[in-house]
């Protein structure tokens, strides 16, 4: 993340942070329970993947790890 690093003479936009985000890609993962009275409800497991399709095949042509 070279292209993010913070200085003072340079404002980072959200289009910046955008386009890196979209290059290397990022994973959120979060997990929701609903309970009442300590009875579990619902749960759900959620896990996103957010990155270009470029991004992705380009990773996946190298051998890379995706997730």
């Amino acid at each position: 993340m070279d292209e993010l690093r913070l200085n003072s003479n340079k404002d980072i936009s959200l289009l910046d942070i955008l386009d890196a985000v979209l290059d290397k890609g990022v994973t959120i993962s979060g997990e929701i329970l609903i309970s009442v009275a300590d009875i579990d409800l619902v749960y759900v497991d959620l896990r996103l993947l957010v990155t270009a399709v470029e991004s992705l095949n380009n990773q996946k042509v190298r051998g890379e790890t995706i997730i």
